[in-house]
């Protein structure tokens, strides 16, 4: 494998000589051909890249391109086609030292410089060169590569000329046939022309010991790759893998592989791409293998500067193998190496790492504060954007509004200042043209308008960056995006859609251990929760347990369990167990309960205890401190959970009427927060508080039997949002309801109905668990 130099290189020297000759190419055909060779020539860019890597990861250009390229084009010489004087030329070149005379002669293609003018006109005239008629700018993209395949054909050493030119002869083999047919009389031996003149065929044993590599070798399918090709196909997979996170595709590890068999030299890049794709694949060990080996290379060949990324790289992968202790210290080892080489953007990226992972682990967080690396959150994220805006880090800018409006919503600040951050980071976004944060920013929109009540903004926030960025977006983004859609459709009931959802995840995301494991711990609270909507709680419990058991990613993630496990020992009966879980989840001091929202439901949780232990009035503070804490933070489902719970007491205490107002004041807006559990609790709630008040009216009254008739209406609204979530326990006491009501009002039939409707929907989930 050559350095730069390889056949379709070559091949495109020869259309820029077609391109330079006087009268061969057409003036309408020149802007085409002119643009092939800028295609090839300049550096891939992203969208061409991803294309060329996705369909066939060709980082050699195939003879058939020429053809498909130039074949259209008609030349200056009549019945010919520009391709059909590209094969002469390339025929033309019948031995090694034709190909060494042509490479040596490009320096003819390109126009004198104002130096050269300049010097031709001060020597005499007898020593003047024959002038050329180069039409082709040394400094343009095409005269640079020009000059840089004469240079480094220049600097090949003898063996790997031949090399060059034996490889020459497998690329154009396949236009023989073509050749031929166009000039019949022109035909010479297909290896080199020396042998035609010495009557030589290739079976003669000067021609196998000088081609016997030909013979012996199978030609590759996909072209010759120089090692600029394979470093540049390197760098592109390394961008996309750090872009999108995910692995190494099955294919180019296959071509990789293939070329470390069959000789090539792989550049020390590969090393650190096959770091990158042992850490996804979470193979750590491999991966700190690998990573030593590459900056090892690196620091043979004095890339010092590259000392801090392997500070940073190593502090990732601790981090993400669990090993805390070790990646802070490493962290603070590549801060202090970045200040040391003023690395600004290394730095920069170290800062707000810190930052992120005392916010992802909140047990981590004094370790932090007492290094004085950021100071407390908020001194940090002024730190942050302050670097980001002196260094044009776009990206950390809008990374750390978002951050900041982030900080805002657990704070409970207003909601304002919420959306201006983010409005503020949008406008990054677009004026700037980065699209990487696009998915935290869609994610983040999501997430506020979720906790302002505005299901429905949520939903599209999340379809328009499925839609419109999925594809350019980082997996983890993606993955968040389809969880968040996939826990909203089960908010509604709709758990086979969800699940849908959930499998149609894009392949590479269980390729990756820390995404398939976040999946799987996502789909199996989704399961959980199912499960005890239908009181199937034996499975519940089990399914907890092998969650617990995976070990929890993230921080919010640990929260959801441990609110799935105290409903599971709600639904158990097992009442001072789920009120100990609760009193031990606000104690934890790693716990991340700054957030209001974990604060919130952690009071309402308790007051929710209080009430099925038949002690509600004791939750009445918990209750008013919980709602006071969401309407300042603007936490309105949180808040709607509070009213809820606060009109059980206030049936309790046989203030029907003012829980009644409650509870009317809310329902609208709980329909269209479209959480069916919610809705279905407001209304057996509100039923409850109706029956109260007809039993405080005359009997028989008109008053009393509108009081009834809503009671009636509400436990029905109740049944059917209970029953979209599946939710059995709410069924069955929205029927017994129903059938009580019935019962005392003297209808005995509907009364018989209800029960029976009532066992046998006992018996259908019954039946379904086993």
């Amino acid at each position: 494998m050559g350095r730069y130099l390889t056949p379709a290189k070559i091949t495109l020297l020869v259309v820029a000589y077609l391109y330079t000759e006087d009268d061969v190419v057409p003036h309408d055909a020149a802007t085409n051909v002119l643009r092939f060779l800028l295609k090839n020539v300049l550096p891939a860019d992203k969208a061409s890249g991803a294309t060329l890597s996705s369909e066939g990861l060709e980082a050699s250009l195939p003879i058939s391109a020429f053809e498909s390229t130039l074949a259209c084009h008609d030349s200056a010489r009549p019945g010919r086609t520009l391709y059909d004087l590209l094969l002469k030329y390339l025929w033309a070149i019948d031995c090694a030292h034709a190909l060494d005379a042509f490479i040596t002669n490009l320096p003819c293609l390109l126009a004198k410089t104002r130096d050269q003018i300049l010097r031709d006109r001060e020597r005499e005239p007898s020593e003047e060169p024959e002038e050329t008629n180069g039409r082709i700018l040394g400094t343009s993209p095409l005269g640079a590569f020009i000059r840089r395949c004469h240079l480094e054909y220049v600097r090949l050493q003898f063996q790997d000329s031949i090399a060059l030119w034996q490889d020459f002869i497998s690329y154009r083999l396949p236009t023989r046939q073509a050749f031929e047919k166009k000039h019949p009389a022109e035909s010479t031996s297909s290896l080199d022309a020396n042998l035609s003149g010495m009557h030589i065929d290739s079976t003669h044993p000067i021609a196998r010991i000088m081609y016997a590599r030909l013979a012996e070798e199978e030609p590759p399918r996909d072209g010759v790759f120089s090692t600029y090709d394979v470093e540049k196909l390197m760098e592109f997979q390394v961008a996309e893998m750090q872009r999108l996170g995910s692995r190494l595709p099955d294919r180019m590890k296959t071509r990789l592989e293939t070329m470390g068999k069959a000789g090539a030299v792989i550049p020390k890049l590969g090393h650190y791409l096959a770091f990158l794709d042992s850490w996804r694949a979470g193979d750590f060990s491999s991966a700190l293998d690998n990573l030593h080996r590459y900056f090892d290379y690196a620091m043979q060949t004095r890339e010092r500067a590259c000392y801090q990324y392997a500070l940073l790289n190593l502090a990732i992968l601790q981090a993400d193998s669990g090993s805390y202790a070790e990646a802070l210290p490493a962290m603070q080892e590549a801060i202090a190496v970045a200040r040391e080489n003023k690395d600004v953007p290394c730095l920069n990226f170290c800062m707000s790492w810190v930052y992120h992972f005392g916010r992802s682990f909140p047990g981590q967080r004094k370790h932090i504060v007492t290094s004085g690396i950021l100071g407390n959150e908020v001194e940090g994220l002024a730190f942050l954007k302050a670097r980001a805006k002196d260094a044009e880090m776009w990206s950390l800018l809008s990374t750390s509004l978002l951050s900041e409006a982030k900080l805002g919503l657990q704070y409970g600040d207003s909601l304002a200042v919420v959306f201006e951050n983010i409005a503020k980071a949008s406008y990054l976004n677009t004026v700037k043209a980065d699209q990487s944060v696009t998915g935290p920013l869609m994610l983040m929109r999501s997430a506020t308008y979720s906790r302002a009540g505005l299901t429905h903004m949520s939903w599209w926030a999340g379809q328009a960056f499925l839609q419109c960025y999925a594809q350019d977006a980082p997996l983890e983004d993606v993955l968040k995006c389809r969880c968040r859609t996939a826990g909203l459709l089960a908010h509604r009931g709709r758990y086979d859609e969800a699940t849908d959802v959930l499998n149609s995840m894009p392949s590479d995301v269980s390729r990756v251990l820390k995404y398939q494991k976040y999946l799987t711990i996502y789909a199996g609270t989704l399961k959980a929760k199912r499960f005890l909507h239908r009181e199937d709680l034996t499975a519940a419990e089990h399914l907890l347990e092998r969650l617990r058991g995976q070990g929890v990613p993230e921080a919010e993630m640990a929260f959801t369990l441990a609110l799935l496990e105290i409903d599971l020992l709600i639904r158990q009966g097992n009442l001072t167990k789920a009120l100990d879980r609760v009193e031990a989840a606000v104690g934890k001091p790693d716990q991340e309960i700054s957030d209001i929202a974990i604060q919130t439901q952690l009071l309402n949780l308790k007051a929710r205890i209080l009430a099925e232990s038949g002690f509600p009035l004791k939750g009445f503070s918990l209750v008013m401190r919980a709602s006071q804490i969401a309407f300042r933070g603007r936490l309105l489902p949180a808040l709607w959970e509070s009213i809820g719970l606060l009109a059980n007491i206030l049936n309790e205490l046989h203030e029907f009427s003012a829980a009644a107002d409650l509870l009317e004041s809310i329902l609208p807006r709980v329909l269209e927060f479209q959480d069916c559990y919610m809705a279905g609790r407001s209304f057996g709630l509100l039923a409850d508080a109706n029956m109260g008040m007809a039993g405080a009216e005359i009997d028989q009254s008109t008053k009393q039997k509108e009081f009834i008739g809503k009671a009636v209406e509400n436990v029905d609204h109740s049944y059917q949002q209970f029953r979209r979530v599946e939710d059995l326990k709410g069924q069955l006491e929205m029927l017994k309801k129903k059938a009580t009501i019935m019962h005392w009002r003297g209808d005995l039939v509907l009364a018989n109905d209800m029960a029976t409707q009532y066992l046998e929907l006992a018996k259908q989930y019954r039946a379904q668990r086993v």
